[in-house]
């Protein structure tokens, strides 16, 4: 089994989709099932929209999953098992305020030393712990002996007792730290394969720490990916128009070995390789988005374009596709659309000319050839060169410039009268 385990109290970004994404690659690769884990247990910033979002986006992604769980839904295993670490003396209550902690910290950091906690209530009998009514959190003891793993992409990496620490594992009201939570989660459902951003690899000597403290002995595969240096929430791109085709195919081909370019998800299952993954952070780049993005709306079939800019008619899929000439994305082909539907008042510089090439057209019969239609204007108005050109093609299509008349009419003959209304 393999997770993705996005917050309920954050937006998504590229970076939390590309480690959705080859969480996704790899669960089909090894033949595993993909694991859906929201991170809820911070009940005063919860938010029930971001995790509907974040499932949506998913979807859309066809980011295909077994299930979906939430870790709040753990809480009473989280509990029962600190419980058994304190009573088998792995772990300990600690009666240190925040403020006495602080002070600690303050101090180290004035002589250049990172915080650690300093072991003050470690050792505490059971008969001071039960006569003491102040609040406590639990800590688990720091490891004996070093904390050794192998990052799949990185390599070996060894974490000293001293830099594990003897950390919280229950916060004072008794909900679980990050840490913890997720080593107990991923003990729950018997995950084999952590891939996630790199910014979490120092909590994994923590993690392994916890799982063998309960001598849980599956060993499970760490890959830590390196992370984007700009990163853009994933919501912003779509309602800018790029394809989720697009942006997937973007996101597997940063600071990666690919066999070609442009692909979709599918194929890369076939291909893709976590050993090919750059080792350096990566940079988004909307340019090189942009261009892809392009890539993809070239193949894309007419109807279904048709259906994303809002109508049902292959002809606008591919009246859509003519103005990749001028455009990367669905926001900006739709505003070419837009400019032929939307209802035209004038043409500056030329508004007496437009009122009467519009008049005309009005009346106009249908004609199925464009050169035809343009004749029998020009011979109903008597207007030539740019004073029949210009407001004509505003006319057609709202703007001055553009792909020629000639292609674009055989397109929007059958729409003539909503365009000239």
């Amino acid at each position: 089994m393999l997770r993705f385990a996005p917050s309920s109290t954050q937006e998504m970004n590229i970076g939390n989709l590309r480690v959705a994404i080859f969480n996704y690659i790899l669960s089909k690769q090894l033949n595993e099932k993909l694991l859906i884990k929201i991170e809820d247990t911070n009940s005063q910033k919860n938010s029930e929209d971001k995790e509907k979002e974040i499932l949506e986006l998913l979807n859309l992604f066809s980011i295909e999953y077994a299930q979906v769980v939430n870790q709040s839904g753990n809480l009473k295993y989280y509990q029962k098992l600190a419980m058994q670490l304190m009573n088998e003396k792995k772990a300990f209550a600690c009666f240190c305020s925040d403020a006495k902690l602080e002070e600690i910290k303050e101090e180290l950091e004035k002589e250049g030393k990172p915080f650690r906690y300093d072991g003050f209530c470690e050792n505490l009998s059971d008969e001071t712990v039960l006569n003491c009514n102040a609040p406590f959190t639990v800590r688990l003891k720091k490891p004996k002996e070093a904390v050794t793993f192998t990052d799949l992409l990185k390599g070996e990496f060894t974490f000293k007792p001293f830099e594990v620490d003897s950390f919280i594992i229950l916060n004072h009201d008794k909900t679980p730290t990050y840490d913890y939570a997720c080593a107990i989660d991923d003990m729950l459902y018997d995950i084999s394969v952590v891939l996630r951003e790199e910014k979490y690899l120092s909590n994994t000597p923590k993690q392994i720490h916890v799982r063998d403290s309960l001598n849980y002995n599956k060993k499970i595969e760490y890959i830590h990916l390196p992370g984007i240096l700009n990163e853009i929430p994933v919501k912003m791109l779509i309602d800018e128009g790029f394809l989720p085709s697009a942006i997937a195919n973007y996101l597997v081909l940063l600071g990666n070995k690919t066999p070609k370019e442009i692909f979709t998800l599918e194929e890369a299952v076939e291909w893709f390789d976590i050993k090919n993954i750059s080792q350096n952070s990566v940079k988004f780049d909307i340019d090189k988005l942009k261009f892809i993005n392009k890539k993809h709306l070239e193949k894309i079939d007419e109807m279904r374009l048709s259906k994303i800019l809002g109508f049902a008619d292959t002809d606008i899929g591919e009246l859509g596709k003519l103005f990749l000439k001028e455009a990367d994305t669905i926001k900006e082909i739709k505003s070419k659309i837009d400019s032929i539907f939307n209802k035209k008042t004038t043409c500056k510089g030329f508004e007496k000319e437009f009122t009467k090439i519009k008049s005309c057209m009005k009346e106009a019969p249908f004609y199925e050839n464009y050169n035809e239609l343009k004749e029998y204007v020009i011979e109903k108005t008597g207007l030539k060169g740019e004073n029949f050109s210009i407001p004509f093609r505003y006319i057609l299509t709202g703007e001055n410039k553009g792909p020629e008349l000639l292609e674009i009419y055989p397109l929007i003959k059958n729409y003539l009268g909503e365009i000239t209304k």
